[in-house]
């Protein structure tokens, strides 16, 4: 850990949340426990969320949740279980928060991107300090979106969002409280067979996309 991170891991009072409760309905099978990178799509998403300096890391399960709560092995991560996952992601996002004591923010990750990484983590929490906005939202194919860090003042509010909406919403809702985070690879996620096949062997937009984001890294 270089010392800008020691010191920010020092100071960080945040947790993060991972929502991996989705039926995903379009896959056809969980995708969470889809094969990446020697792990699973969520695994990796959990080394990366403990490998940052998010003093905090839940996990929020919900359709398959004991097939998939084995690939939760890290004894650190407190998972949650939402028994309203049918619901939509709010319900996700509302029962992480309520999981919530005594920290200054919280950012919202999702497991189906895979090129979320302890970097685009640790970037979000050093402009929550730097800035002073209680929002940093990812920056990525003309759009704001998670991951996202949202202080402590916004958990009501995250807590009371209504069916089928997610935290793009609160974004949208507080744009002005918003300080954006170039990561050009959030926009690659896993919803398809086709989005996998296409993780596996890179097309050329894929390719052009990947090489954009380690410029901005």
């Amino acid at each position: 850990m270089r010392d800008s991170e020691k010191a920010l891991l020092a100071k960080s009072n945040v947790a993060i949340i991972i929502l991996a409760a989705g039926a995903s309905t379009r896959m056809g099978k969980p995708k969470q426990l889809l094969p990446y990178q020697g792990s699973s799509l969520l695994k990796h998403t959990i080394e990366s969320a403990i490998a940052s300096v998010c003093k905090l890391v839940i996990v929020v399960l919900g359709a398959n949740a004991q097939q998939i709560r084995s690939e939760v092995t890290q004894p650190s991560v407190q998972v949650i279980e939402n028994p309203q996952w049918n619901l939509g992601m709010s319900a996700s996002i509302r029962s992480g928060i309520l999981s919530l004591e005594s920290v200054d923010a919280a950012v919202i990750a999702v497991c189906d991107q895979p090129f979320l990484s302890s970097e685009i983590i640790n970037l979000l929490v050093e402009a929550y300090y730097s800035t002073g906005k209680p929002i940093i939202a990812s920056q990525y194919a003309e759009t704001l979106g998670v991951p996202a860090l949202f202080s402590q003042i916004f958990f009501s509010e995250l807590a009371a969002l209504g069916e089928n909406v997610g935290a793009k919403h609160l974004i949208n809702r507080h744009l002005n409280e918003v300080f954006s985070v170039p990561f050009p690879l959030g926009a690659v996620d896993i919803d398809t067979p086709k989005d996998y096949e296409q993780l596996s062997s890179p097309s050329d937009s894929l390719t052009r996309v990947k090489n954009e984001g380690d410029r901005i890294l």
